[in-house]
């Protein structure tokens, strides 16, 4: 499994860690971590992904803190490093925000990123 010794850190806040713990909580799975994952797609060339997921895979790296996990694999990591997984509530809905310092543009749903 990575360390990401060799990549900037990648962060999770109190906030985010304590509603991935909620969610997993909520759904009856208090040992899920949440999936952070980047795809191909979306309207900026990169999209981030959320999933809830019972087990992290042998060569993901796994950020714990705050009762809760999160997993992300090598291939999103190089994508994601130096990022920070964030939890924001806004009068258009609460959701997950990235704050990636390698995305040079992103669009307005804050979910479609690219790089330079």
């Amino acid at each position: 499994m990575p360390d990401g010794s060799d990549l900037p850190r990648f962060r999770v806040t109190p906030r985010a860690a304590a509603q991935v713990a909620a969610i997993a909580q909520r759904e009856g799975r208090p040992e899920a971590g949440l999936r952070v994952s980047v795809n191909a797609g979306g309207c900026s060339g990169f999209q981030y992904g959320f999933a809830l997921e019972d087990h992290a895979t042998g060569d993901d790296l796994v950020v714990e803190g705050g009762g809760a996990r999160v997993f992300i694999d090598p291939v999103s990591l190089d994508l994601l490093a130096g990022a920070e997984l964030d939890w924001n509530e806004a009068l258009i809905g609460a959701h997950f925000t990235v704050r990636n310092p390698q995305a040079v543009s992103g669009c307005g749903c804050g979910v479609s990123f690219s790089v330079g």
